[in-house]
């Protein structure tokens, strides 16, 4: 099958469902056996032409590269150059070392992933450039999407940088915080009475009948070929920490794979797209093992969980509450890429409840120095519990991916932390206080 014309190395796409395979340009969103039906959609996967990839770069020669965006891995993803991108950089945020963190758990090879550090302060960045690339391409003058506030303020400062007007819909319970991302960016926001799955159909809906470009989690594609260059980045930023690493003799940079990673799941685009990049690199012969992957669902929001533990494709929808508001899912969208992730790299689903979300916080900060909202720490919750179930052994290299940034919720970040104490200006209030 010849490449598409606006991706120099993308072939087809294949429907996770049926097996399908278009051509890149015969169709747009999902496969026509599931047009439209919940969680239980035709969800398309990109095919690459890892051959001609193979033959146009290799890890010596990105190592070079003085791009260090998502750019960076512009041949693994559905454009036709780094330029197509906005001009808005996303990506290589920080991998650390935890040794601190990882000493409470018994674990000597714990790493943290901050996607916090992406410029909306959230991993939804890097799946809103290939959004906005791809509107972009086929010349659609709207963009717009469901979200309970991460895909939507992500979306909206791509599209002030590329000069895209957008247009987001919102449950009413969204953070005023990330709600007021949208509007100094300059997005039509439509705030719901109702949930997020309702925000999610009405936009649907008004993309088929209005035309436009539709971002939406699940239903568009192309989102998990942004969301896997965490995983590009994650195996190349362990691959320096190789102990080959930079040795003479040793004939290219290396990557590498850790031995699982740990990812907070709401929707499943997100530890879908950890997957497929780690897919990526074995394809090309990057990196030696797929990693294990831990999708961590609140207790209060678990339909994937509830789905892999009853053996089912398709999950039941919840009526999820959780107060991790980037992981409230009653239907997730994209339930086949989440499901196979975890089945195919011997993971699991691990449930933990809200509690337990919310005081992950305060370790994450004060052992790992990475400020989480309640979705970003649900991951480190999830991994404690696996500790406790022993599904983690003390030398493994592990990673856990930190997804929004805690000034995304600094409501819950204050009462995790027990807000502060008032005192008089005086110095015998200090030593009051202090007890000195």
């Amino acid at each position: 099958m010849k490449n598409s014309p606006d991706s120099t190395f993308l072939t087809a796409l294949r429907c996770l469902r049926c097996g399908n395979e278009y051509a890149p340009t015969a169709i747009e969103y999902v496969c026509t056996c599931r047009p439209n039906q919940g969680s239980d959609l035709g969800t398309l996967d990109a095919q690459y032409d890892y051959a001609a990839i193979r033959q146009a770069i290799t890890p010596a020669t990105m190592a070079t590269d003085r791009d260090r965006s998502i750019g960076h891995y512009w041949p693994l993803l559905p454009i036709a150059n780094r330029q197509s991108l906005p001009p808005l950089a996303v990506g290589n945020t920080p991998l650390t070392a935890a040794k601190r963190l990882g000493e409470t758990l018994g674990l000597t090879q714990l790493y943290l992933k901050d996607d916090g550090r992406n410029p909306s302060a959230s991993f939804k960045d890097r799946a809103s450039a290939i959004a906005v690339a791809r509107a972009q391409m086929a010349k659609r003058t709207m963009i717009a999407t469901a979200s309970t506030g991460n895909a939507a303020a992500a979306l909206a400062g791509q599209c002030a940088a590329a000069g895209q007007p957008n247009l987001i819909f919102v449950p009413k319970t969204a953070p005023p915080a990330k709600i007021a991302q949208l509007l100094v960016y300059g997005s039509t926001v439509l705030t719901i009475d109702g949930t997020y799955d309702q925000a999610f159909d009405l936009c649907q809906a008004a993309c088929h009948e209005f035309g436009w470009y539709n971002r939406n989690t699940g239903y568009n594609h192309y989102m998990t070929e942004g969301k896997k260059t965490v995983s590009f980045e994650i195996a190349e930023q362990l691959g320096k920490r190789a102990p080959d690493a930079g040795i003479p003799g040793v004939s290219a940079p290396v990557f590498r794979a850790p031995d699982a990673v740990f990812v907070a799941v709401g929707d499943g685009c997100i530890i879908g797209g950890v997957h497929k990049g780690f897919k990526d690199l074995l394809a090309l012969g990057w990196i030696e093992k797929m990693p294990r992957l831990y999708g961590v669902q609140s207790t209060e929001s678990a339909a994937l969980y509830n789905a892999w533990r009853a053996g089912l494709e398709i999950p039941e929808p919840v009526q999820a509450t959780t107060r991790a508001d980037s992981i409230n899912v009653d239907a997730p969208r994209d339930a086949i890429k989440a499901l196979n992730a975890v089945r195919q790299t011997n993971g699991a689903f691990i449930v933990v409840p809200d509690e337990e979300i919310l005081a992950a916080i305060l370790p994450l900060a004060r052992l790992g120095a990475v400020f989480a909202e309640p979705a970003g720490a649900t991951a480190y919750a999830g991994l404690v519990q696996a500790v406790r179930e022993q599904l983690v052994k003390p030398d493994e290299t592990i990673v856990v991916i930190n997804t929004g940034s805690g000034l995304k919720d600094v409501n819950a970040a204050i009462h995790v932390a027990g807000g502060v104490t008032i005192i008089e200006p005086t110095l015998a209030a200090v030593k009051k206080h202090l007890r000195l």
